[in-house]
């Protein structure tokens, strides 16, 4: 979607060259139906710009793709006719096949789902998150947001309104932009460094780190194959030193850019399982990915170590009093739960029980945020609609599964989805 400078358009073509491992014997009964659902899964790319997040498969596949200009209607087909075949597979005894069944048969699931969402049919806000993600988002009442916000009343006291109020403590924490790369640097080393303690990550692999503006996210991972990520970081609205960090182990490390890297090494290369060379971006994966991207700040910095790391390292990069950094986590900490408000904004809006404004207004009172800010998260809900449930919802189911660093390494390196932990 964006240009890459010269050096990446060398290792893009170093990435397409490289072809998956030979198929071991154990895995052909699934082989020919992994290869037909990536060539569904690009087909269904053609007529939606954000339904392929990521593919570094055969070059050959998407050049036919696109010479073909599948149908979406022969796109759901055909979908629905692989899912029942692979269905038809007898569930292998070997847990990591069993795995990837089930990983095919959910991935098609959403694709079904997609081409009928493209075709007009309507879906609930519940609805769709189930059937594209595998979960149903849990509601939240004005009861749950108001004792979060009485709580932040109280460690933020004052006469002005309590939004005004945490936007102007916010502010003061905000990074200059003059010293935004200098800070990001230091929190994307730090994690990585936390993260090869636990984890090996394939030699060659390395990110561009880039900051651009329009966008409705605040930063994004495109990963490029051969264990190579874009890490963009969003500018229009100033990043706050929080974020820093947040946003180092989100897209980087241990999150996205470890995430796909292992998936690559691991399924790609040593079993030849092409199916991961694609990322739909509207599936079940991204609940994984989303959620272990959020808790990848968890493990790497548990307990008090985040603050301790922003308060030593950050705050000064940043040219801010290291001193306000334990209450600033505590703002933070209350604040947490507000996150929430996108999921019943979005809820709202999509299930037309709230005009696009109402939603922007929910986010203002409930999720404490600027106009501004709202008006960015309403575009970004405008855009990826119930996607917005794979952050919070994805932390806390991730959160419930996983309790040490082997545990979140199976994770990241396996086909293992929302229904592979146990909970739908």
């Amino acid at each position: 979607m964006k240009k890459l400078t010269f050096v990446f358009a060398l290792v893009l073509l170093a990435a397409c060259a490289h072809q998956p491992s030979a198929p071991s014997a154990a895995g052909q009964p699934l082989d020919a139906h992994a290869t037909n659902y990536v060539k569904l899964a690009l087909a269904l790319g053609e007529h939606d710009a954000d339904w392929v997040d990521a593919y570094y498969g055969p070059p050959e596949w998407r050049e036919a793709v696109k010479n073909e200009k599948k149908s979406l209607a022969d796109i759901h087909t055909e979908a629905t006719a692989l899912r029942e075949a692979v269905q038809r597979v007898p569930v292998p005894g070997d847990r990591m096949l069993a795995l990837r069944r089930n990983y095919l048969i959910e991935q098609l699931g959403a694709t079904i789902t997609k081409t009928e969402m493209l075709q007009g049919k309507k879906f609930t806000f519940d609805e769709e998150a189930r059937l594209l993600y595998g979960v149903t988002p849990p509601r939240h009442d004005d009861e749950f947001f108001a004792r979060a916000i009485a709580s932040l009343e109280q460690e933020l006291p004052g006469d002005e309104p309590l939004r005004q109020r945490v936007e102007a403590y916010r502010k003061r924490f905000e990074i200059p932009a003059d010293k935004l790369d200098t800070v990001m640097r230091a929190a994307l080393k730090e994690c990585r460094e936390r993260t090869l303690q636990h984890i090996q990550l394939p030699a060659e692999e390395k990110f561009t780190l880039e900051y651009v503006k329009n966008q409705p996210w605040s930063a994004y991972n495109w990963y490029k194959g051969n264990y190579t990520s874009v890490i963009q970081v969003n500018t229009d609205l100033p990043v706050g030193v929080s974020r820093a960090l947040d946003l180092a182990c989100h897209e980087g490390y241990p999150g996205h850019h470890t995430y796909n890297a292992l998936l690559e090494k691991n399924l790609v290369r040593d079993r030849g399982w092409v199916e991961y060379t694609i990322y739909p971006l509207n599936s079940p994966q991204s609940l994984i990915a989303e959620g272990t991207g959020n808790f990848g700040l968890e493990i790497a910095f548990p307990d008090e170590e985040r603050m301790k790391f922003d308060r030593d390292v950050l705050f000064p990069l940043a040219g801010l009093d290291p001193a306000e950094a334990p209450r600033f986590h505590r703002v933070a900490k209350l604040s947490a739960a507000l996150g929430y408000a996108s999921n019943e904004a979005a809820r709202r809006w999509l299930n037309g029980e709230a005009t696009r404004e109402e939603a922007k207004d929910w986010l203002v009172k409930y999720g404490l945020s600027t106009p501004d800010r709202a008006e960015q998260q309403i575009k970004f809900i405008e855009r990826y609609r119930s996607y917005v449930i794979n952050y919070n919802v994805g932390l806390a189911l991730v959160r419930g599964h996983v309790k040490n660093w082997e545990m979140f390494k199976e994770l990241i390196s396996t086909p293992m989805l929302p229904s592979s932990l146990g909970r739908r």
